[in-house]
């Protein structure tokens, strides 16, 4: 089967398409043809060795693809050969096939696209198990979204609405802050403004955000410690910008404000059950239209670097996934 080799931790640039075996079937897992791969900033970490995660080489990255199940493992019950469904795995989404465990693989509602379902379980369920678990956003409550045109913050923008809150988004230019307000951002804010600190807090009567939802990190973070409000929750999301931020503590004590980190992948050993009910919560949501994915470019599985570069760039909105042809 063919499929995208990372041979040595470095660039995507670096990466090549190879005829690799096709992976055994193991006992409580299911084999998928797959039609379209999700991709996603951590893509570009676990290529250059910086993801948590470290497979052995050569690997394929690659965490979310959908497509058709073409056999089961023994005992397997979530689905069937035949069903169309989207799955999360460790790595090696970005082939031809890949083996999933049945507890990660999720049978799709009628009407959904490939491409959509292959980008929708980590953006999504990022966004739902951390605004609803982890920060406990409430109805009434303001949520400020940075990054919201990106694959994660743009799922925050239409849940936070979902759940009841007011929405702040921003993101940088014009064209990306037309796609946040049209996925329902009630304000939509310049991210490089000197001034959006304070126009948060204008907004917001002088009080500040509740919510924080943050995949960018860097002078963002900083910028939004001093946009919440007190008792207010910072969901650290990721660090897109490439600059992690060192937490100033006193401003936390001060303010009552909370710093919740959020590895959403993790939840797969420390509370299956939690990443379970939220993602099938999630395609309940989208089987009722209640949702809009946005996957704005879809490019051929033999441009996987051309891809990763434009993610990396930051020249994407939503979503960007690979297609196999199958």
């Amino acid at each position: 089967m063919r499929a995208v080799v990372c041979r040595a931790l470095g660039v995507a640039e670096e990466l090549v398409i190879e005829d690799i075996p096709i992976p055994p079937l193991t006992p409580g897992s299911v084999r998928i043809a797959v039609a379209a791969a999700g991709i996603n900033f951590a893509d570009t970490l676990i290529i250059a060795g910086k993801y948590q995660v470290k497979p052995p080489l050569p690997f394929s990255p690659g965490f979310e693809v959908a497509g058709r199940v073409l056999e089961c493992a023994p005992g397997v019950s979530r689905c069937a050969p035949g069903d169309r469904v989207m799955a999360i795995v460790e790595w090696g989404g970005f082939a031809e096939e890949v083996v999933a465990p049945e507890s990660q693989v999720f049978v799709l509602p009628a009407g959904v696209t490939d491409p959509v379902a292959a980008g929708f379980p980590i953006a999504y369920g990022t966004s739902h198990l951390g605004l609803t678990y982890r920060a406990a956003l409430a109805a009434g409550e303001t949520l400020l979204v940075h990054g919201a045109a990106g694959g994660v913050g743009l799922t925050a923008v239409e849940i936070g609405k979902r759940l009841g809150a007011t929405v702040i988004a921003t993101a940088t230019g014009e064209e990306k802050l037309a796609i946040a307000r049209a996925a329902g951002a009630d304000h939509v804010l310049d991210s490089r403004s000197e001034e959006m600190r304070d126009r948060v807090k204008e907004l917001t009567g002088g009080r500040g955000a509740d919510v924080v939802y943050d995949p960018v990190g860097g002078k963002l973070f900083d910028a939004s410690l001093r946009a919440t409000a007190a008792g207010g929750r910072i969901l650290l999301v990721g660090f897109a910008s490439g600059d992690v931020p060192q937490i100033p503590a006193n401003i936390l004590l001060v303010k009552n404000i909370a710093a919740i980190g959020l590895n959403w992948g993790a939840y797969r050993t420390i509370n299956p059950d939690w990443m379970r009910d939220s993602l099938e919560e999630l395609l309940r949501w989208l089987g009722e239209g209640a949702l809009r994915p946005h996957v704005s470019q879809t490019w051929p599985l033999e441009q996987a670097v051309e891809a990763l570069a434009a993610l990396r760039a930051r020249k994407t909105t939503g979503k960007v996934v690979l297609t196999t042809g199958r």
